[in-house]
């Protein structure tokens, strides 16, 4: 294993942790979206208008999004021991 094949085990790594939590970071970042919009349009200063449906809005996008992430992860451990395999690593 030389220098070339850790670069691309760690970028391939780097980009599956991004697939894996991309969806969900998007979602919690549109409903912190919605939620600041309708606390500047209504004035409701509330502390746990903003925590509460982010939280939900987040562990329903986990249930939806875990097939995804385990499919993203799956793929890149199937790589690394295909590698180990072949003897590259």
């Amino acid at each position: 294993m030389n220098e070339a094949d850790t670069y691309t085990i760690l970028s391939q790594t780097f980009l599956t942790v991004l697939y894996a939590s991309g969806p969900i970071m998007a979602l919690a970042l549109a409903v912190g979206l919605v939620i600041a919009f309708f606390q500047a349009l209504t004035q409701i200063q509330e502390m746990t208008l903003t925590f509460v449906p982010k939280i939900v809005a987040i562990f329903l996008g986990l249930l939806v999004a875990t097939p995804l992430a385990f499919a993203v992860l799956q793929r890149l451990s199937d790589r690394i021991f295909d590698m180990m395999v072949s003897g590259t690593v």
